[in-house]
């Protein structure tokens, strides 16, 4: 008897879930009739996308997705074992393996979703460090974003300043603010569909490769986007506004907001380490109540010892406040 056959699914399944890389798992259902019935129950997912396609336009039938998936990596496995030369792709089922939502399709009890883009949205100067995490409902909850220009090292002292650098440099970080709040909404919008059709779902992270920015969806903000009456009234509100006005239509629109910035030119850290040009936004809907920005921004960044430190160091400065309009 085979090893595998000894051991109760439940605990197949907690495997699975510790694998939980989705390109993995469907190679998974090759192995036997059992694996290929099991992995569609994994709950704990991870999926990393090469290039993001939206399935709007796809023709194919949904049923066919997982095993195209299957040839495609049966496909790549032969040709590094082999050195044969693959058919080139048909480019609709290419459009079919890329869409998030058409992937997930074959997992049927999925509670804990981690998607992986290939890079970030922003492009910034060199040496420029810009953090950001966004969380949503069936709109934007609240976004944090930190920034700053260079990290001196210790025994090096940074050239002395004085606050002219942040009115030098308000317009820089508004344009950064603006530029992580259209990218948060894009992958908001990249989400919905995921969200309609993964039911079970208590958390879903969708961050970048380089670690840019990260959009978090939780249980009440899944649950709150999931209800089909809210999203397809808020689908047909964005449809209109867009006839109205123009403006994108492949993100999320943003409400208006109040976002308080705080910022310090320059500041010492334990060890002698030296940070530049250091702000901090936190952002929030105009209509949604007061909520400590401590409270968010080190939800956002406090697991990290250098983040977490330049975060606390930026709570006790002074803070601005600016609104900004829906968009």
């Amino acid at each position: 008897m085979d090893g595998f056959d000894r051991l109760p699914d439940s605990l197949i399944l907690q495997i699975f879930d510790s694998v939980s890389d989705v390109k993995t798992l469907i190679r998974c259902r090759a192995v036997s009739k059992r694996f290929n019935s099991l992995v569609p129950q994994t709950d704990s997912l991870l999926l990393t996308v090469d290039r993001v396609i939206s399935s709007d336009s796809d023709s194919d039938s949904a049923n066919d997705d997982v095993s195209h998936l299957l040839v495609t990596f049966l496909k790549s496995i032969l040709k590094s074992i082999h050195d044969l030369v693959s058919p080139r792709p048909d480019p609709t089922r290419a459009r079919s393996q890329n869409s998030p939502a058409q992937i997930l399709r074959s997992f049927h009890n999925v509670r804990n979703l981690s998607i992986e883009l290939p890079s970030g949205d922003l492009r910034l100067e060199k040496g420029t460090v810009l953090k950001w995490r966004a969380d949503f409902g069936k709109t934007l909850r609240s976004c944090v974003i930190l920034g700053f220009r260079s990290v001196v090292a210790g025994g090096e002292t940074p050239v002395p300043g004085d606050d002219s650098d942040f009115a030098g440099g308000l317009k820089v970080r508004v344009v950064w603010t603006i530029s992580a709040l259209i990218a948060a909404s894009a992958r908001h919008y990249l989400l919905k569909e995921v969200v309609r059709e993964q039911r079970g779902l208590e958390t879903l992270v969708l961050r970048d490769r380089e670690g840019e920015g990260m959009v978090v969806m939780e249980k009440e903000g899944l649950r709150e986007c999931g209800r089909e009456d809210t999203c397809d009234a808020e689908e047909e509100e964005e449809e209109e506004e867009v006839e109205e006005e123009g403006w994108d239509r492949g993100r999320s629109r943003v409400p208006s907001v109040r976002m308080r910035m705080r910022h310090v030119p320059r500041m010492e850290l334990k060890g002698g380490v030296w940070v530049e040009g250091a702000t901090l936004v936190v952002v929030r809907p105009s209509l949604i109540g007061d909520v400590e920005d401590g409270d968010l921004a080190m939800g956002a960044f406090g697991g990290d010892v250098l983040y977490g430190e330049v975060v606390e160091a930026l709570l006790k400065a002074k803070s601005y406040l600016l609104e900004m309009n829906s968009f």
